[in-house]
């Protein structure tokens, strides 16, 4: 190694070489260079945990003085035998699983070169077109569409036949037509007229539901652009971005009660395949026209209606991963909308004020999705100095005309006391979502100061954005849903609170040896104070999704509330509250429109059932939370008439904020309001 660094450096013509171009490591070099990696210290230390807490995800608390043999706290409590000892023969078996799960017949890189390898049959379908054909076209990495590409060949392309990956093996009866799949309608759709119909159909219902709560888009102007007449279109007028009107028709097919879509519906968990496949199409359109790639207005918008849309599981593959929320933040930064300077410049009012609105979706929804799913937020306080909404009154339009719904959440100052709320929850995210955090425990003064923030919070904007808890009068949809979203946005937030504090604990508590003054009734105090604040947060989002499941708001939620009614839920449930009703009912009806809310009321199901059989669900917080709050036994709990417990899906949802039962900590009266159910396009 030696011989050669010196030659390298004394060789006139090696000298001479480097000059001119780079000089690569040699290869004794290179496996110098490996060897000393693997010399590298490890990234972290060897996980002493016992299979219990592991499996969990939890901190291991073993009794002080004991070694790694006997019993942790959280098996003593539930009498488990605490498995120390087998951790090493449990990581194998999970390394040996995961490698099973890894093998999908693909030649490994240890493999024989000498072993044949026979690419599947039909691997390239378009590898038989003539060479006219684009490459990207022949070779089926990207749809045979452009921006350039009129309407009605989009609804074309969309609303084709399903194809053999997109028919489930339950497709009823034997297959007369390709379009029989999506039901006994669904063969119309080879008529022109029918699809243009069909498309008009579920444009009005994305205005009429999705609009409302995500105003992204001008109404008329859409409407004028889209074109679908049979006449020929007009040459004056430059088409739709078709990833736009395929998002669009996407959400639109999510909510409709069309006849074809009514029909499609009638199998097994009454999920429409035809929607469906036009979420998928649409991503796939999406993609293929590099609208995560390339930084336009017209894909910032795409982005963000593509990220509702989806499946909001974050496990499932095809599901919710943040990819499109973050794309679209990454083109607003490209674009410079973050910036004051640029956001003047703009000449068309009518795109300013989408980029405006579109910034602070964006910057929202980080905040939010942030805490909800446990990882950091992309923007920052300081990544941005546009002015925000303000709440001042807006002008009458001409004519009388109605303000749109983005002008009246404004006026109200929904969108003011949001960006507050999500400017907390983003603090609590960096502060939360750290490693050290994770294996130390939560520092008391980063408690504090989060609890002191939802404190001001509320007593600024709580009254005037939330539900009153008695209201009169009529609640049109927008009013009814932007409220309770406000209202249960902001006690969800006590919710992941207590969920981290009961999975990390308190920093000072989890190593009492170097903090010998620790002023313990200090630390209950503040801990009793999460607690009790996110047993009345659950009770409140379980009376709102009463609410809205009996006017049947649910059934048309953007995904707004899908998330906050599931950490709710689990919260009642592993306290055992009979409450827990009202939020398996709510996601019940959510799953007409996320087929991923039914199974997740079913898990929420089974945790309250562990928890009636007294199965404690808890970890750093129980010795609070089951203090002020007794888990009800099987023969205290809720029964039928015939005397028998009644299971929680069998029991009716309250109609209130939450019963007055034992151990509540807060009273909501039941509104005395009236909701005005909406009239869906198609019905």
């Amino acid at each position: 190694m030696q011989h050669e660094l010196y030659y390298q450096s004394n060789n006139p013509t090696n000298q001479m070489h480097q000059q001119s171009a780079v000089v690569f490591p040699t290869p004794s070099m290179q496996n110098q260079i490996h060897e000393l990696a693997k010399t590298l210290p490890p990234p972290r230390k060897q996980n002493t945990a016992c299979d219990a807490c592991r499996s969990r995800k939890v901190k291991c608390n073993r009794l002080s003085g004991q070694d790694k043999v006997h019993s942790c706290q959280h098996c003593l409590s539930k009498n488990y035998p605490c498995t120390h000892f087998v951790q090493q023969a449990t990581s194998e078996r999970k390394r040996t699983q995961a490698v099973s799960r890894r093998s999908r017949n693909i030649s490994s890189p240890g493999a024989s070169s000498s072993t044949p390898v026979t690419p599947p049959k039909n691997a390239f379908p378009f590898s038989d077109l003539p060479s006219t054909v684009p490459l990207m076209v022949r070779y089926g990495l990207c749809p045979p569409i452009t921006l350039s590409t009129s309407t009605k060949d989009v609804v074309s392309f969309l609303f084709a036949p399903p194809e053999s990956n997109e028919v489930p093996v339950f497709s009823p009866g034997p297959v007369k037509t390709a379009y029989d799949p999506w039901g006994e309608v669904a063969p119309r759709l080879e008529d022109e007229r029918f699809r243009a119909e069909f498309a008009l159909d579920l444009v009005e219902v994305f205005f009429q539901i999705v609009h409302t709560r995500i105003p992204l888009l001008n109404p008329e102007q859409f409407r004028s652009r889209l074109q679908l007449q049979i006449s020929p279109p007009s040459t004056s007028i430059p088409p739709l971005h078709p990833a736009l009107v395929a998002v669009v028709l996407a959400w639109g097919a999510k909510f409709s009660e069309h006849p074809l879509l009514a029909a499609d519906r009638k199998r097994p968990g009454g999920q429409s395949l035809l929607a469906k496949t036009l979420i998928e199409r649409a991503r796939d359109l999406a993609e293929g026209l590099k609208c995560h790639r390339v930084p336009s207005s017209d894909h910032v918008v795409i982005a963000l209606l593509i990220e509702p849309l989806q499946c909001q599981n974050p496990d499932d593959p095809s599901g919710h991963h943040g990819f499109w929320i973050h794309t679209a933040t990454r083109h607003l930064l490209d674009l410079g909308i973050n910036h004051k300077s640029v956001m003047v410049n703009i000449q068309d009012p009518e795109n300013r004020g989408t980029m405006i609105f579109a910034w602070w979706m964006t910057c929202i929804c980080d905040a939010y999705a942030s805490a909800y799913y446990r990882r950091k937020p992309v923007l920052d306080d300081d990544d941005y100095d546009i002015d925000f909404y303000t709440a001042e009154p807006l002008p009458q339009a001409e004519g009388g005309s109605a303000p749109s719904p983005r002008e009246q959440l404004e006026f109200l100052g929904y969108y003011k006391a949001s960006h507050s709320l999500a400017r907390t929850a983003r603090q609590m995210s960096r502060q939360l979502w750290r490693p050290s955090t994770d294996s130390d425990g939560i520092p008391l003064e980063t408690l504090n100061g989060l609890v002191t923030s939802f404190a001001h919070w509320k007593d600024k904007y709580l009254n005037l954005v939330g539900v009153p808890s008695n209201f009169e009068g009529e609640w049109d949809f927008i009013s009814a849903v932007a409220s309770c979203a406000s209202d249960a946005t902001y006690h969800v937030m006590w919710i992941i609170l207590f969920n981290a504090v009961d999975d990390f604990g308190i920093k000072e508590l989890n190593n009492p040896t170097e903090y010998p003054g620790l002023n313990l009734a200090e630390v209950e105090a503040i801990k009793k104070k999460v607690t009790d604040d996110a047993l009345s947060g659950a009770l409140r989002i379980a009376g709102l999704a009463g609410v809205l499941t009996a006017n049947g708001y649910l059934r048309l939620d953007t995904a707004v509330l899908h998330i906050i009614l599931i950490l709710a839920g689990h919260l009642l449930a592993r306290l055992g509250r009979p409450e827990v009703s009202n939020l398996i009912a709510g996601l019940k009806q959510y799953s007409y429109a996320y087929e991923e809310a039914g199974e997740q009321a079913t898990e929420i199901s089974r945790v309250y059932s562990r928890v009636r059989m007294g199965e404690v669900e808890l970890n750093h917080m129980a010795s609070v939370a089951l203090r002020g709050t007794p888990i009800p036994s099987p023969t205290s709990d809720t029964t039928s008439p015939n005397g028998h417990p009644m299971n929680v899906d069998e029991v009716q949802p309250h109609a209130g904020y939450g019963s007055r039962s034992k151990g509540s900590s807060r009273h909501f009266a039941t509104p005395t309001g009236h909701f005005q159910k909406p009239t869906i396009y198609g019905q």
